[in-house]
């Protein structure tokens, strides 16, 4: 049976094999292991494999390919067969990490600080002040605890006769710790007996020294205890995903940069129940992305002044910021001297050969060895992708070298590494393992004492072709876990509960973001915006598709109130009149250019649903994205009056389920209360501009218009089943604006906002602006009887009309401004109303 797994396993004088000696023979370490993957039958191995995919799937593991057409949510790649270390030399390698880590948090320190480097000739300053990674206003800020690098990451490979080589540093926020511990918490569960059976080094401990590393460093007062959070770009994000799922694991709010405030020399985390300070940020942003006000100025990512607060010592920030410099390829040349120089010792792990082309030595020898050689940016903000020497011939491989000429010391040229390879099973045959490049990704953390925990493992990445030269995520490679064995006992510790107590529970959210609140106020709002506009607009397709386009009297008003309520462009003064309603109608479903228009809603809706998506559904998410695809999809192809009738037909469908969703599977929090309220003021506002509009419009007084304007309120089978007869003015208004069991009329929803209102007054205890109470009484106090005998069809402009008119406006005024008020008191935290919004 082994021999038929070997016997096409390819294997490489020319790379070191995970696996394999250099006669062939099965190495030690993982012996155990092949024996039993040899003995996994295919069924089983089949098996195995679906569960790997199905636990990545229902786990929502992803990670975004940025240049792949279907790389938005791209599930993780997974190889279950893990890479395998034995403990004599993963000591070795966690030394020499720790090692490093310690080194590059010392060169932060001095470039930051004193500059002996630069003064006694161990950097170029050129390789320091010549890249954007430097930054300036960082100059003399001293972190707390004196640690720049709270959170490190290193790309090492092997050399052909398995040295391990440093490839790359990643200092600024080094990704895939996250990703490796879902790794772990997958692969684990594949082979179990395996992953007992040969003492597997867990991963909770390193995660807990992260923790308690960083709570250390927390320039805490007097009895507060040390607030965290975890800093991210957002959904767009690549690594999006660990991001969310790191935050969880630690324990940490998830939060964007919008979610903190600084006031004063302090940040804050704004919530739902107040403004509450922030002791530690563990970024995943980019530097310069971080402070607008002296960073990037064009960034909408970062927190106006938290460089100011750095300063001050009031905030932990990990890592610091300014700690990307170090990424540079360009600084692997002048470790060794500079390690002996700070640390006084040896350098344990070498680079690969490293030549920054700055120094003329360096050119000269790239240019006498180019063909020997990979020429990569010296910097990390240079968009450029690695080119080897030896691909080039002719006018390419010229101009690459007056290139590096013209600008030497934006190149660094590395030795090209044959990466070593490692079993990987293949999805494409029922049982063989093919050979694959693999590099190693190790982490290490500052601990409660200082000092740097490594992660025992890390995270393998697989390259994609079996020659490729490269390995990256981006490039549609693959993972694998790496087990790390040990000879003693296994560290039972885990950060995730066993089993919960009472204590453990929870029933709703408490400190909710109030990013996350103002996105499910929104969700809320588009979600009835979007209903609205396509109620509407069905109206008036019906209309006109009856009609065979003839623009009778009820076309006409349908068409002037969409106008005014904007779902339609007013047309201006000089314009020539449309010859029919079709063309803008059908703008007004499909053109996301168009301000109104049904497809600029489901955009919004789109984006205020992406913000809070671990809210959705599965179901109501992928129905989302459909009919956004569907209205695009349309859009291009000019649909007929017909199918754009259909297509509303399935946006309101859409629109039922997502308020089914809402009251039916979202639990009962502030949260959920914001989404509600949100859909009540939005129905609110169209349902009083609707109404008053109608009732000032001439051409509403025709044949069939009170009928549409009860189909538009989602009332016409109600208004028939109570009365059984021809729309007339007085019951039609009573059941729109005054009937308080109408769930699509004006009264219903001021008294469910005056119950929500009043809960959280209670329970936040905050006050509300009384225009809407007040606006709402004196519409109560409207007598119908003044339309007891109106003939509407015949009245143009009549007086209770106008009044009935203008007490729906300024209801609509004043629900604006308690929109208005919630956003200030909840969502921003400015102003009056954020002097006692402090939480405690």
């Amino acid at each position: 049976m082994a021999r038929t797994l070997l016997a096409i396993y390819p294997h490489s004088a020319r790379r070191y094999d995970e696996m394999l000696k250099a006669d062939g023979e099965v190495r030690p370490h993982w012996r155990p292991f092949f024996e039993h993957l040899d003995a996994v039958s295919p069924e089983d191995m089949h098996q195995r494999l679906d569960f790997a995919d199905r636990r990545i799937q229902e786990n929502g593991v992803t990670y975004n390919v940025y240049a792949d057409p279907n790389g938005a949510d791209r599930p993780w790649a997974l190889d279950p067969v893990p890479l395998i270390i034995p403990p004599d030399e993963w000591a070795e390698v966690s030394s020499a990490v720790a090692q490093r880590a310690t080194l590059l948090n010392a060169i932060l320190a001095d470039l930051y600080g004193e500059q002996t480097l630069l003064a006694k000739g161990l950097l170029p300053p050129a390789l320091v002040y010549g890249q954007h990674g430097f930054l300036w206003p960082c100059q003399g800020i001293k972190p707390p605890g004196g640690i720049w690098l709270h959170h490190y990451a290193v790309d090492l490979a092997r050399s052909p006769n398995g040295r391990w080589w440093v490839i790359a540093d990643r200092t600024q926020a080094p990704s895939g710790a996250g990703y490796a511990l879902e790794n772990r918490l997958v692969v684990s569960r594949v082979f179990p007996e395996m992953f007992r059976d040969l003492h597997v080094q867990h991963l909770a401990d390193f995660f807990r020294d992260h923790q308690d590393g960083l709570a250390a460093l927390a320039p805490v007062e007097g009895d507060e205890q040390p607030h965290i959070v975890l800093l991210t770009p957002g959904p767009y994000n690549e690594t999006y995903f660990e991001h969310a799922y790191l935050a969880r694991y630690l324990g940490f709010p998830l939060v964007e940069g919008q979610d903190l405030t600084v006031r004063g020399d302090t940040v804050y985390l704004k919530t739902l129940r107040g403004l509450k300070r922030v002791h530690v940020i563990l970024r995943r942003q980019d530097d310069d992305y971080c402070d607008p006000l002296e960073l990037r100025g064009d960034s909408a990512l970062g927190i106006p002044g938290l460089i100011n607060v750095a300063r001050a010592g009031r905030v932990t920030i990990a890592n610091a910021l300014g700690s990307g410099l170090l990424a540079s390829g360009a600084l692997m040349g002048f470790l060794p001297a500079i390690c002996r120089h700070l640390l006084g010792e040896k350098l344990a792990m070498p680079s690969v050969g490293t030549w920054w082309c700055g120094e003329k030595p360096a050119l000269d020898y790239v240019k006498e060895n180019f063909d020997d050689l990979v020429i990569k940016p010296a910097y990390p903000t240079q968009r450029m992708e690695p080119v080897f020497g030896h691909e080039l011939e002719g006018e390419a491989r010229e101009e690459m070298l007056r290139r590096i000429e013209a600008r030497p010391h934006a190149y660094v040229a590395q030795e090209m590494v044959n990466l070593a390879q490692a079993p990987t099973w293949s999805r494409a045959h029922e049982r063989r393992l093919i050979a694959r490049p693999v590099g190693l990704r190790a982490y290490a953390v500052v601990n409660a004492e200082g000092e740097y925990s490594v992660m025992p493992g890390g995270l393998t990445r697989v390259a994609q072709g079996a020659g490729a030269r490269i390995i990256s995520m981006q490039r549609g490679g693959a993972s694998k876990d790496t087990w790390v064995l040990t000879n003693g006992p296994v560290s039972e510790f885990t950060l995730l509960k066993p089993s919960f107590g009472v204590r453990d529970l929870v029933r709703a959210g408490a400190n909710l973001t109030s990013r996350v609140v103002e996105n499910l106020f929104w969700l809320g709002r588009y979600s009835e915006r979007f209903d609205d506009s396509a109620r509407l607009l069905r109206v008036a397709l019906a209309r006109l598709v009856d009609v065979g386009g003839e623009k009778t009297a009820a076309v006409a008003s349908v068409m002037e109130l969409a106008e005014r309520l904007k779902v339609l462009p007013t047309p201006e003064e000089d314009s020539e009149p449309a010859e029919g309603g079709e063309h803008v109608l059908l703008e007004a479903i499909y053109d996301p250019a168009q301000p109104g228009s049904l497809a600029a809603n489901i955009r919004s809706l789109m984006w205020s649903a992406t913000h809070v998506r671990e809210r959705l559904s599965l179901d109501h998410w992928h129905s989302l994205n459909r009919l956004q695809r569907e209205q695009q999809a349309a859009q291009k192809k000019h649909p007929t009056l017909t199918e754009a009738i259909a297509f509303l037909d399935r946006v309101l469908l859409v629109s039922s389920s997502l308020n089914g969703f809402a009251m039916d599977n979202m639990t009962r929090d502030d949260g959920w209360r914001f989404l509600i309220i949100g859909r009540r003021l939005e129905r609110l506002s169209f349902l009083a501009r609707g109404i008053a509009g109608f009732l000032r419009m001439d051409s509403a007084r025709g044949q069939g218009c009170l009928e549409w304007l009860l189909e538009m309120a989602d009332s016409i089978i109600t208004y028939r089943s109570r009365y059984s007869r021809q729309a007339e003015l007085l019951p039609v208004i009573d059941l729109l604006v005054f009937d308080e069991s109408n769930p699509h009329g004006v009264m219903f929803q001021v008294n469910v906002l005056s119950r929500y209102l009043e809960r959280m007054a209670h329970e936040l205890g905050a006050d509300y602006d009384a225009r809407l109470s007040t606006a709402s009484e004196r519409l109560r106090k409207f007598s119908l009887e003044q339309f007891e005998h109106l003939q509407f069809s015949q009245c143009r402009s009549c007086a209770p009309c106008d009044e009935l008119a203008t007490l729906l406006e300024d209801l609509v005024a004043a629900a604006g401004h308690l929109s208005d008020g919630l956003g200030m008191r909840y969502f921003t935290h400015v102003g009056d109303v954020s002097r006692q919004t402090m939480a405690l």
